[in-house]
């Protein structure tokens, strides 16, 4: 699993490389997203606008992700195509994760207030 990153001020943009987010990739997942927020990235970007298809594993990986930073960060989706998109929608995932298609609107939502 393949997790590009940078920072766009103190936000950190992660992007997952891979087109399938799955059983078979989802614990990596998952690890490296804890070890992002450990390692002291609270705001993180999640850009999954090159993933065409994600399983209820991969988005468990996120989730984790979500509740590790325990309401001392935020976690946003950027990108998401309609496949991915549908499946935040189908679980109410939509109603937990905020969700842009620009990274500059994600970016300014997690901009300090």
């Amino acid at each position: 699993m393949e997790l590009s990153q940078r920072t766009e001020g103190d936000v950190l943009v992660a992007k997952a490389c891979d087109q399938r987010v799955d059983a078979r990739l989802a614990a990596e997942f998952k690890q490296q997203l804890l070890t992002l927020i450990e390692s002291g990235h609270p705001r993180i970007a999640l850009d999954l606008s090159d993933v065409d298809f994600i399983d209820s594993s991969g988005l468990g990986a996120i989730v984790a992700a979500l509740k590790q930073l325990a309401g001392r960060g935020d976690l946003v989706i950027v990108g998401a195509k309609p496949a991915v998109a549908n499946l935040f929608k189908l679980t109410r995932m939509d109603k937990v994760f905020r969700m842009y298609s620009a990274e500059a609107d994600a970016l300014a939502a997690l901009a300090p207030h």
